[in-house]
């Protein structure tokens, strides 16, 4: 992690200034809210600096959604690269140029955006496939309250495998894999056939990361009351709500990276001489249609062009 510290700052720099961003723009809103409400009574001051405020978490809230793959593509997927070489032996640039060389090869492995989002959200959609395998695995045992039991691990299992989609990525950059289509369903087959080991330490590492978050959510109460404060009308929902805010870009900015540096490691020696099982592979093939999906999209991307579509 200290070795990639331009990414982390840069990681820093972008998601502190999101939570700003909302900050800002929810203090906007709520501002025009309160002027507006100028016009009427009291109830009608406090409800409209209430929705100016919500509106402007809205507006914020929808173009970080639109922006979801441009940071997958050079904030997540970068970082992911010069770990990927550091864990190889390989020097890394310094400063700027460490964040210009990681783009540089994500381009390489996956080319444009929208097929990094594609492949990552069908990776996603694999890994939920085989948590409600588990899941399922655990409901037949004859347990008093084992529907429960089920229930709360079916939630943290959700937690834990957030971090194994940037894994499986990894495996594809570490390849230099062409076709990431393929190389995706390669690394899946690798990890469902290893996945007591992989879970065993996603689990912990959920544990350590949100354990921290929280911490953080508290330490962080108290300027973001203060925030609240100056805004007009003090929404009494926003010092949570702001507090969250600061304890997931903290989240996202350090923790997360570390999990995902960690569970690099495991998966990587793990897997190391390791082949993909044809049994695993079947059974994905079986279990998930965005399993079979990527198959299809490995296939056209090695023969983009149909049989019997020459141009005459």
């Amino acid at each position: 992690m200290a070795r990639t510290a331009p990414f982390i700052l840069f990681r820093m720099a972008v998601y502190f200034g999101v939570a700003l961003a909302y900050m800002l723009m929810t203090g906007v809103g709520a501002g025009v809210g309160w002027g507006v409400g100028g016009f009427g009574d009291e109830g009608f001051r406090a409800g409209a600096t209430l929705w100016g405020g919500f509106a402007g978490f809205g507006i914020t809230a929808a173009v970080m959604y639109f922006l979801r793959e441009y940071l997958l593509y050079v904030v997540k997927a970068g970082h992911i690269a010069v770990l990927v070489d550091l864990m190889d032996g390989k020097t890394l640039s310094q400063g700027r140029s460490q964040i210009a060389h990681a783009r540089a090869e994500v381009t390489a492995r996956f080319g444009q955006t929208s097929t990094l989002f594609a492949v990552d959200q069908l990776i996603k959609g694999v890994l939920k496939a085989i948590t409600g395998l588990l899941r399922g695995m655990m409901s037949i045992i004859p347990v008093p309250g084992a529907r429960q039991i089920v229930t709360v691990v079916q939630g943290f299992l959700r937690i834990a495998v957030g971090f194994i989609d940037e894994v499986i990525l990894a495996y594809a950059m570490r390849t230099r894999s062409t076709n990431a289509w393929q190389s995706a369903r390669e690394g899946l087959v690798l990890y469902g056939q290893n996945y007591k080991v992989m879970l065993k330490n996603a689990a912990w590492l959920a544990l350590i990361v949100y354990g921290l978050s929280f911490v953080v959510f508290l330490i962080m109460l108290a300027p973001a009351g203060l925030a609240v404060y100056l805004i007009p009308g003090a929404w009494s929902a926003g010092g949570m709500v702001f507090a969250l805010l600061f304890a997931w870009s903290v989240k996202v900015a350090l923790l997360e990276p570390f999990a995902i540096a960690c569970m690099m490691q495991v998966y990587f020696r793990t897997i190391e001489g390791q082949t993909p099982d044809p049994a695993w592979e079947n059974r994905l093939d079986s279990l998930s249609a965005k399993f079979r999906k990527l198959k299809e999209k490995a296939v056209s991307a090695i023969d983009p062009e149909p049989a019997g579509s020459a141009a005459f």
